[in-house]
């Protein structure tokens, strides 16, 4: 999995591309949460456009990032769900916990001004 992160009016966007397996990249993911947290960034959107698989461990790290960012009293929403990732978050009853959107701009939008 790699890792790609920018900032878009006041939101922290963060790319995930390949396969998110959980393991290396978990921690990697949390560090990075973390950062943008002691930085008072606490408005992010995880764009999965380019997620090919995903399996229980990567789903956790996602359930995991959006735990930080509420104890931070902040945000994660996901942006540009693929159908198969739409459909293993319907299978886990995860569709009631995040906020999803169509597009990167739509989820950084959604956030208060």
């Amino acid at each position: 999995m790699k890792i790609k992160s920018s900032e878009k009016y006041g939101a922290v966007v963060i790319e995930l591309k390949g396969n998110v397996m959980g393991g290396d990249d978990t921690k990697e993911f949390n560090e990075l949460l973390h950062k943008y947290v002691d930085e008072g960034k606490t408005n992010v959107v995880v764009d999965l456009s380019d997620v090919k698989f995903m399996n229980s461990s990567g789903l956790g790290m996602l359930i995991s990032g959006l735990t930080t960012m509420k104890k931070a009293n902040g945000s994660l929403k996901l942006a540009r769900v693929t159908e198969k990732i739409e459909s293993l978050l319907v299978i886990t009853k995860l569709v009631t916990i995040f906020e999803f959107y169509d597009t990167v701009d739509e989820a950084v939008n959604s956030f208060p001004k």
